[in-house]
């Protein structure tokens, strides 16, 4: 079945383990996060990798280490997490991403740029603790 609108498992994986780390009092290992949330410890590992390589996470080594986020879960918004693993998000002008087209006017009416701006401004505007706190 089609979707309109689609998250990667990569980026649905970073949402919801940020979220579990913010609720967590602690540390919290990537076996604990992929075993709560039924996914891959090998493909989780890597989202939080790169979710520390955008400094939204601290990676704490040893038998009682983890993550843990790196800054306040109302100054990390849910764009930016959206972003760091799937990269930013462009407007296109055309849906089929053509420079040339035989109509005068696109048969979309900008409709895929006008969800795209509503999908991105919509999660710029939500916070991880706006999240956090919904869960």
């Amino acid at each position: 079945m089609a979707k309109l609108v689609h998250f990667s498992e990569a980026a649905s994986l970073a949402l919801h383990a940020m979220v579990l780390i913010a609720k967590a009092d602690n540390h919290i290992n990537v076996s604990s996060l992929a075993s709560e949330m039924g996914a891959s410890r090998n493909h989780l590992a890597k989202v939080l990798q790169q979710l520390v390589k955008y400094n939204f996470l601290k990676s704490v080594r040893g038998p009682s280490g983890g993550f843990v986020l790196n800054k306040p879960p109302d100054q990390i918004s849910v764009l930016e997490i959206y972003e760091a693993i799937e990269g930013s998000i462009d407007l296109p002008e055309c849906p089929l991403d053509r420079k040339v087209c035989p109509f005068d006017k696109c048969l979309m009416n900008g409709l895929v740029t006008d969800v795209t701006m509503q999908f991105k401004k919509y999660f710029q505007e939500q916070t991880l603790e706006d999240f956090v706190t919904r869960s």
